[in-house]
């Protein structure tokens, strides 16, 4: 999924950027392809309103390579992965640790009645392959839960 987000977000960047360096070049009789022209093209920009590439003048410009998004290295994989749900002014997390450092992680409970008082857990280890449940609760309704993690 991060992959394809990352190329989405690369082709509108590039799309952004061409469109916005095109129209000086080619003037503003020229017109430029439609919403509907632009999303029927194919990857390449070969458009049917698309412009030549000899007609176009990019000498000046710099070439950039495609941004890849990097990859954290090994030692910065850190954190549980956590799942809550919220029942009435029940609250509850299971967090389950996949990587080899311990987290210390905390159940942030924030209640929506000004005078239910909020409340935060005491940190929790959770162990490289391990998995804990963390409960909190209101005397009414919910407003928001998190969770919060430290290498332990």
């Amino acid at each position: 999924m991060r992959a394809r987000r990352s190329r989405a977000v690369s082709l509108l960047f590039t799309s952004v950027v061409l469109t916005g360096l095109l129209i000086p070049v080619l003037g503003p009789e020229t017109a430029l392809p439609s919403a509907a022209d632009l999303a029927s093209a194919d990857l390449a920009g070969a458009g049917p309103d698309a412009p030549d590439a000899a007609s176009v003048d990019l000498a000046g410009l710099p070439a950039e390579p495609p941004v890849q998004p990097a990859r954290p290295a090994a030692d910065e994989l850190f954190g549980a992965d956590c799942d809550t749900r919220i029942q009435g002014s029940t609250v509850m997390a299971v967090c389950r640790n996949p990587f080899p450092e311990t987290d210390l992680v905390r159940l942030h409970v924030e209640c929506d009645r000004w005078w239910d008082l909020d409340g935060d857990s005491a940190p929790v280890a959770v162990h490289p392959a391990g998995r804990v449940e963390l409960t909190g609760r209101c005397w009414k309704e919910v407003r928001a839960v998190w969770v919060s993690h430290e290498r332990g």
